[in-house]
C-alpha cells in the first residue's frame, strides 16, 4: 500500500483566528511544500521555529533557491554554491522529505546540459532528504532528438542520481523513469494555476499514485487547499466531498456569486468563471463551463439573470 502524502503549496493564506498558519495547517495536511525558499532563503533559527510548530510525523519539502536553477542554472559557481548551502541548511532544519529542483524556462535536454545535471548531482550531500528534478513545459532537445529519446537520456541522468522525475499528472505528464516514489505538483489544466480538479482527476491521482511506494502529491492551483483536502478525504474514505453546502442551480449560485463581476457575455464569463466546480443535483461536481455554454449569447445583468436564462432558456438545466 502506497504510503500517501497529501498538501499544498505554502501554508501563509491557511488562516484561523488566534493561531499560526503554519499550525492551522498542519492540523489539516502532513505534508507541504515550501516555496518561499525559492525566492529568499530563511534564516535556520527560523527553518528551526518552523519544524518545532508542527507533529513530528509533518513532511516538509523544500524548494531550491532560484540562485542555483534560474539564476546560473545547476552550476557549480560561488554563487550557486553559497545558495545550496543555504538550501541544505534548511532541510536539514526542516528534516525536509525532499529537495526539489525546477528547471529554468527554455531549459533544453542537450548533452552539455545533461553533463551539468550529472556533475551538480555529483557535487553536494543530499544528506536524508531525497531529490526532485522538474522540467515544466514544453521539453526542449538540444540536440534535435525525438521528445522520447530527449527524455530517455534525461531519465538515465536522473536515474543514476536517485533524483525523482517531478511531473504533474493532471498534465499527462509521465516520469522519464520508475522511482520508488512519486512528487507530482497538481498545477492542473488551466493558464495561471487557474484550475480545480474534477472528481475524475481526484480519482485519476490516486490511482497513478497507487503503483508506488510512497508518494507526495502538492497541490498548487488557485484552490490549493480545498483541492489539497477532497485528495484526502478521497484518500481515507473512498468519497468525494462537495465544493458548496447546496445541489444544482443553488450551488451554481453561490460559485458565481463568489467573484463574478457583472455586466459580463457569455463568453466572458465561460473565461471568468468555467474554470470552477458545483455540485450537480446527482452529487457529482460539475464543470461550470458546461451549464454556461448552454446559455443564449447576449449580456447578463447578474447572476440571477444567468440561472433564469439556465432554467428557462430550455438548457435542460433544474
Amino acid at each position: 500500500m502506497v504510503e500517501l502524502h497529501i498538501g499544498a503549496g505554502g501554508w501563509a493564506y491557511f488562516k484561523a483566528p488566534g493561531m499560526s498558519p503554519l499550525k492551522t495547517y498542519s492540523r489539516a495536511f502532513d505534508f507541504v511544500e515550501v516555496n518561499s525558499t525559492f525566492y529568499e532563503l530563511p534564516g535556520i533559527g527560523r527553518a528551526e521555529g518552523w519544524r518545532r510548530a508542527v507533529p513530528p510525523r509533518f513532511r516538509f519539502a523544500v524548494r531550491a533557491n532560484r540562485a542555483i536553477t534560474h539564476d546560473e542554472p545547476f552550476s557549480l559557481s560561488p554563487k550557486a554554491e553559497r545558495a545550496l548551502e543555504g538550501t541544505l541548511g534548511v532541510c536539514r532544519a526542516l528534516r525536509a522529505d525532499v529537495l526539489h529542483f525546477l528547471a529554468p524556462p527554455g531549459f533544453a535536454i542537450s548533452r552539455k546540459e545533461l553533463r551539468r545535471l550529472d556533475d551538480f548531482f555529483s557535487s553536494f550531500d543530499r544528506g536524508s532528504a531525497l531529490l526532485a528534478f522538474e522540467l515544466r513545459g514544453r521539453v526542449g532537445d538540444g540536440d534535435r532528438r525525438g521528445r522520447g529519446d530527449a527524455l530517455e537520456c534525461l531519465g538515465r541522468v536522473l536515474r543514476d542520481h536517485d533524483v525523482v522525475h517531478c511531473v504533474d499528472l493532471l498534465k499527462g505528464e509521465i516520469p522519464a523513469w520508475r522511482s520508488e516514489t512519486l512528487y507530482t505538483r497538481i498545477f492542473g489544466k488551466g493558464e495561471h494555476n487557474i484550475y480545480q480538479p474534477d472528481d475524475g482527476e481526484i480519482e485519476w491521482i490516486d490511482r497513478a499514485s497507487a503503483g508506488y511506494q510512497r508518494a507526495y502529491i502538492s497541490f498548487h492551483g488557485v484552490r490549493m487547499y480545498s483541492d489539497a483536502a477532497r485528495m484526502v478525504e478521497y484518500s481515507r474514505s473512498g468519497n468525494l466531498p462537495p465544493v458548496t453546502c447546496a445541489r444544482g442551480a443553488e450551488s451554481l449560485r453561490a460559485v458565481l456569486a463568489e467573484d463574478a463581476i457583472f455586466p459580463m457575455s457569455k463568453a466572458d464569463l465561460i473565461i471568468d468563471q468555467g474554470w470552477k466546480l458545483f455540485d450537480g443535483i446527482g452529487g457529482k461536481r460539475v464543470r461550470v463551463a458546461e451549464v454556461l455554454d448552454r446559455l443564449p449569447e447576449r449580456l447578463y445583468c447578474g447572476v440571477a439573470d444567468v440561472i433564469d436564462a439556465l432554467k428557462t432558456g430550455g438548457t435542460g438545466f433544474g
